[in-house]
């Protein structure tokens, strides 16, 4: 009997998924509870697992886009392998891939070589050469690893001749025969997704921005001061991070209008204050969620967001993790960043952008003084917030931020 696997429904907005690693090949046999593969969508990517025992059987490759509901692989219940008996995954693993043939079909390419699909793709999409990898899957095939691995290591020098031998197969190449001056890929999922909310951003809201500068130099004094016993304390580093975000929910309390929304013909004013920090990743721009800024501890913010990081960074962040935010920060400084207007993340009202730290001449007390500075951009709606509203939530923030002890005692 065969019990088929389909891709589940992973929220209301999310109408397909891609098919990214199987964790279990064609006719491996698998246990109950056991994972065998992650699918992609545009927001976040989900690990499958199969509730019945038997031999999986693959549906679709992985690269493959499929609609929610589709049927990725079934389960032949009742088939086991001579001797498996009761014996865990883990112990069958590895006779499995001692015995177990490579399905030639699905991993052999017209060039010879044992490669995935997605492996493939990647390569492609990257320029790689899959002929100078060594495959570290079953019988020497190449893995999205291996190609992943390769991408993310800085390009080799390459002379002008073979540089051009190169040129990516199945892209039109200059008249001179040289390499391609063109190449094109297909859109990620989560790319998609972001090229159209932004879209809708500028095309709802009407979008301004407006900008100050802060001194950072007493934060900066400060967690020189007390980053030892915070790290033994918290298990983690005292970022600028948790000094902006107590800031922002200072100012949002001093100007409660960019802490609301429209919806239709209303107003919506919320009084919680869960802010998104923008994390970039592989695979584009997440915004997860720090619950309750307001009540949470400096530590807690800072681990909160360290734990985001590493969920998004190896793919395993949860929808919920992504959705319920007031008002959002993003860090465009960690990039070099020295201004920039970033662009509202709907339906929020408010976005404050973050820049370069840069040492820059500044008059205090009537003398000249050199000073670390950072540039702050507020973009805003300007259909719910004034001006004077916006002007009003950066200097507040602005004295926050300079005076940092009076955050920690709620002056």
């Amino acid at each position: 009997m065969a019990h088929e696997i389909k891709i589940p429904s992973v929220g209301e907005s999310i109408t397909s998924a891609t098919l990214g690693t199987w964790h279990k090949n064609d006719g491996d046999y698998v246990n109950s509870g056991e994972v065998i593969l992650t699918i992609e969508t545009d927001k976040i990517s989900t690990e499958l697992e199969t509730d019945k025992s038997g031999i999986l059987r693959h549906s679709a490759a992985e690269g493959d886009e499929l609609d929610i509901g589709a049927v990725v692989a079934s389960i032949e219940e009742g088939k086991v392998p001579s001797g498996a008996g009761e014996t865990p995954a883990k112990e069958i693993a590895p006779a499995k891939e001692v015995v177990a043939p490579v399905s030639e079909a699905e991993t052999v390419s017209d060039d010879g070589l044992k490669v995935t699909p997605i492996a493939r793709k990647i390569a492609t999409e990257e320029g790689i050469d899959l002929t100078a990898l060594s495959g570290s899957g079953i019988g020497g095939k190449i893995t999205k690893a291996d190609v992943v691995e390769v991408a993310s290591k800085p390009a080799p020098v390459v002379p002008q001749a073979a540089a051009v031998s190169r040129s990516l197969e199945g892209h039109a190449t200059n008249k001179s025969g040289g390499a391609a001056r063109q190449t094109r890929k297909k859109m990620t999922p989560l790319r998609r997704k972001i090229a159209t909310h932004l879209v809708n951003a500028q095309q709802e809201a009407a979008i301004l921005s407006t900008f100050n500068e802060v001194d950072m130099t007493a934060i900066m004094e400060l967690r020189k001061r007390v980053q030892e016993d915070f790290v033994a304390r918290h298990g983690v580093k005292l970022g600028f991070m948790s000094f902006f975000i107590k800031a922002v929910v200072d100012a949002l309390k001093n100007v409660p209008s960019i802490n609301a929304q429209i919806e239709g013909d209303e107003i919506v004013e919320n009084h919680f204050f869960d802010i998104g920090v923008a994390v970039g990743t592989e695979k584009g721009l997440m915004v997860p969620v720090v619950r309750d800024c307001d009540v949470k501890s400096f530590g807690e913010i800072e681990q909160a967001i360290v734990g985001y990081a590493t969920k998004a960074r190896e793919g395993t962040i949860n929808l919920s993790d992504l959705q319920g935010g007031v008002f959002t920060l993003t860090n465009g400084g960690i990039y070099g960043s020295l201004l920039s207007t970033p662009i509202l993340n709907p339906p929020q009202s408010g976005i404050l952008g973050m820049h370069s730290i840069q040492q820059r001449p500044v008059a205090l007390n009537g003398e000249v003084v050199i000073r670390p500075m950072m540039y702050l951009a507020l973009s805003y709606d300007h259909r719910l917030v004034d001006g004077k509203e916006a002007v009003t939530f950066l200097v507040r923030l602005k004295d926050c931020l300079e005076h940092p002890d009076r955050m920690l005692v709620g002056a």
